[in-house]
């Protein structure tokens, strides 16, 4: 139990000195930090990320996020870059230099080089009066307190804080973009993330059957017309108007009353005004309203308002929406 007790304390530690570190950053962000997202903004070149050991790390998740959302952008390793990688730096790109010292021996190196192409450096670091920190075009100030290792050695709350400065770079860019979930959406077609952003009820239901009656035929007809569609529902029509909605729970409720079910019709049973949404809706919206309404099926219409097929919950698991 005391092993435990440890364990418990010191993951709560961690998290409450890392967490006080991020929240003292919104203290450090200044003018620099600015005009460092303008310059990025009105830049016709890529963003290049780069830094040395942890903070490389951080930076090729920062490069993924830019490029997610709406800001070209590549990683190069300060290492490789003074090795030859310096060629994926084009006339006008910006580069980011990831740096918790600021004083390695590969970023003394490959700031000047940097800037006798010509291009601006942007600083993240933890020692504004580095090298880097002195010698970049803007820095943005990165400072911890101490690491969440208990020997302040390992790289922990210094690399969030540059994760977090990363993800503000990146918001602040795409919000004066007025990137949206559509541009967001082009980026992200594959997985449930992006089906969420742009799979539509249309897509859904175009390979199901679609199961309807009309509101004067008897109760054998549409069991057998609910059972073969394999819907678990039927539309009852009034010719080409959609009128209500027969559920096979409804017929299970139907049958714990009366097993007299010759006298009935699907008039009878039927819910009058049901749940229908447009075929072009987001496939996100169904789940939403299915959820909502605790229902599992609903009816689609088009732009005449005519019934066109039925969305199932089943249909929303299966491209992994819900």
């Amino acid at each position: 139990m005391k092993k435990t007790n440890s364990i418990i304390k010191t993951a709560k530690k961690t998290i409450l000195i890392e967490s006080n570190a991020i929240a003292n950053l919104a203290n450090l962000i200044d003018a620099d930090f600015e005009k460092a997202v303008n310059f990025i903004l009105n830049s016709k070149g890529r963003v290049i990320l780069t830094g040395i050991g942890k903070s490389a790390n951080i930076g090729a998740k920062i490069v993924a996020t830019f490029n997610s959302t709406g800001t070209p952008a590549i990683f190069m390793h300060a290492a490789d870059a003074i090795h030859g990688d310096l060629g994926n730096v084009q006339t006008d790109d910006v580069v980011i230099c990831i740096s918790k010292s600021g004083n390695t021996p590969e970023i003394k190196v490959l700031v000047p080089l940097i800037k006798n192409y010509g291009n601006k450096i942007v600083a993240i670091t933890g020692n504004v009066d580095s090298y880097l920190g002195e010698h970049a075009d803007f820095t943005i100030n990165a400072y911890v307190e101490q690491e969440a290792c208990p020997n302040n050695l390992a790289p922990t709350t210094s690399t969030t804080a540059q994760l977090v400065l990363g993800d503000a770079l990146a918001v602040c860019l795409l919000e004066l973009k007025g990137f949206t979930s559509k541009d967001f959406a082009k980026y992200h077609p594959g997985g449930a993330l992006g089906k969420k952003l742009y799979l539509r009820v249309s897509d859904l239901i175009k390979n199901n059957q679609i199961p309807k009656v009309n509101e004067s035929d008897s109760i054998a007809k549409v069991i057998i017309e609910i059972s073969e569609k394999r819907l678990g529902v039927t539309a009852v029509m009034n010719k080409e108007k959609l009128v209500g909605i027969i559920t096979d729970g409804d017929i299970r409720r139907m049958l714990s009353k009366t097993t007299q079910i010759s006298k009935f019709t699907a008039k009878d049973i039927m819910g009058n005004n049901p749940k229908t949404i447009h075929e072009n809706a987001m496939a996100i919206d169904a789940l939403q309203i299915m959820e909502k309404n605790s229902i599992t099926q609903m009816l689609v219409i088009n732009n005449k308002n005519k019934y066109v097929g039925v969305v199932h919950l089943h249909d929303l698991i299966k491209e992994g929406i819900f």
